[in-house]
């Protein structure tokens, strides 16, 4: 097992709750008429995820919606114009449970669009963990307002 810490990132303000040493995210999402906005935080780093075949987060959702996702970068291609590649996952309401993400269905996307490319995620080279309260412009439900998402932890198994 891999513990993976996130730390305070760009678009949303993270805080650590005391005793419980748990990361809590904070977003008031108001997005465009078609959906489009996010909020999301990123750890850079280097990843050795080779001989693991899953990301599993303990964590909870509380606010106006609970679809987050998760979005992993490799080869130290962090930023754009390279695509990211993703899953979409629902926080449990108001209980923590264990969300489990294969590395085999993160898919690649580019600005929150599918892209149907031949390339697979290289878990041996990921630079980049991130996750983000999506809008939903591609998405069939729209999210906004206010939500948090509580994390305990999240590792590599």
């Amino acid at each position: 097992m891999q513990l993976i810490y996130l730390r305070q990132m760009e678009n949303i303000y993270s805080t650590l709750q005391k005793p419980m040493i748990r990361a809590i995210f904070f977003a008031l999402l108001n997005p465009q008429p078609n959906g489009a906005g996010f909020a999301g935080t990123r750890s850079l780093g280097f990843y050795d995820l080779s001989g693991y075949t899953k990301l599993q987060l303990y964590c909870r959702g509380q606010g106006h919606f609970n679809g987050f996702k998760v979005v992993l970068r490799h080869k130290g291609l962090n930023d754009e114009p390279n695509y990211s590649f993703e899953q979409y996952f629902q926080a449990p309401k108001d209980e923590f449970a264990l969300r489990t993400l294969p590395f085999s269905e993160f898919k690649a996307y580019y600005r929150g669009k599918r892209v149907n490319n031949n390339e697979t995620l290289d878990i041996s080279q990921v630079t980049s963990i991130g996750i983000q309260m999506y809008g939903g412009v591609y998405q069939t439900i729209k999210q906004k307002g206010p939500a948090t998402l509580e994390l305990d932890w999240i590792r590599a198994e």
